[in-house]
């Protein structure tokens, strides 16, 4: 084997042993974020009906985004939004743990005690919280039609990541009964 071979498969072992590393630290990352984030509920809002349920799948969106889209709308009315870049909602929890809208704000903003900050991001000029859609076994339709919450697990980046839809009551939905 040539020293060149040898070299080349040198930089392919090594850049196999790094992206491993790489896909392993986001796992790690992301189980961490499931079992110590906070719990926040957020409350759903209509979405198209036409996109509502498309087989194993429900589009979503959130109320607190649309109550977003209203303050960048009225922030930035003068102007041409395409500047407006991700950011933060400072949201207040009540006694349930549902977030509610309490102004856009800042990394340093100083919070109340029921207040929690949530990282939101602007695609395709809508406000998303880690997702737009929750997916689900096909077939299963009838066990998310009651969904009015999505439960968040957030990190003290106030990362949103979604775990599951729940009814009016806080309850879990798509747990087959036995």
């Amino acid at each position: 084997m040539t020293s060149s071979a040898k070299w080349n498969k040198i930089v392919v072992v090594a850049a196999t042993l790094l992206i491993l590393a790489v896909v392993n630290w986001a796992i790690w990352a992301k189980e961490r974020h499931l079992a110590e984030g906070e719990v926040i509920y957020l409350a759903l809002a209509p979405v198209d009906p036409r996109s509502l349920m498309q087989g194993d799948f429900m589009a979503l969106n959130f109320e607190v985004a649309n109550r977003i889209q209203d303050a960048l709308y009225d922030r930035h009315s003068d102007s041409d939004e395409s500047h407006v870049a991700d950011g933060h909602v400072v949201v207040h929890l009540d006694a349930r743990r549902v977030a509610h809208f309490q102004r856009l704000g800042a990394k340093e903003d100083v919070l109340a005690e029921d207040e929690r900050r949530l990282r939101y991001r602007l695609r395709n000029g809508r406000v998303r919280f880690a997702t737009d859609a929750f997916f689900f076994q096909e077939g299963h339709v009838e066990r998310y039609e009651l969904a009015r919450y999505g439960r968040f697990r957030v990190n003290e980046r106030g990362e949103p990541l979604l775990v599951s839809l729940h009814d009016d009551e806080l309850e879990k939905l798509g747990e087959v009964e036995r």
